[in-house]
């Protein structure tokens, strides 16, 4: 990606009274070492948790907090793009099949049992991976976006970041 692109990653946060807030960050440089736009919204009821349909209730608040936004042409979730080998979706693959990037990359922390795929990224000092998967990119451009991103912990300054807004522990600026 070059040019004039813009990288987005988004975070959901889900609230005590049934709603979330969902986040965005947003950079001109695959590194996302400046952000150069942050939103929140709040969204009142969301679906209940349900084991396999978990995209029922993080692309909701993600379709609104993209909406009204310059669209990006690369966009980070927090979880898996798909979740095996064969293809089953997860929420990335979700989130590229409503069209809300053309380029979807997601972050997960932990192991899914079954995404032996994922392309493992060791950063900073952490022996602990992340899981790397991708719509739209090879996972192995992918996993090598999400080693260079900006900041020496474990998890990309900019995905601290979004996850801090989601949850409301900062104002955006």
């Amino acid at each position: 990606m070059t040019g004039s692109s813009r990288y987005g990653a988004v975070d959901v946060q889900y609230l005590d009274d049934g709603g979330a807030r969902a986040a965005l960050v947003v950079s001109e440089d695959a590194s996302f070492a400046t952000l150069v736009e942050e939103y929140t919204v709040l969204v009142e009821g969301v679906a209940a948790y349900r084991p396999g349909h978990f995209y029922e209730r993080e692309l909701p608040a993600l379709k609104q907090v993209l909406s009204g936004v310059a669209p990006v042409d690369l966009l980070i979730v927090d979880g898996y793009v798909d979740l095996d080998p064969a293809g089953s979706l997860g929420l990335g693959a979700h989130v590229a099949d409503a069209g809300l990037a053309p380029v979807v990359v997601g972050v997960a922390k932990t192991r899914f049992r079954t995404a032996t795929h994922a392309a493992e990224v060791l950063r900073g000092l952490s022996a602990k991976p992340l899981y790397v998967t991708a719509s739209g990119m090879p996972v192995d451009a992918a996993a090598a976006l999400v080693h260079a991103m900006a900041g020496d912990a474990r998890f990309p300054d900019a995905l601290r970041r979004v996850d801090r807004l989601a949850r409301g522990a900062v104002p955006v600026a």
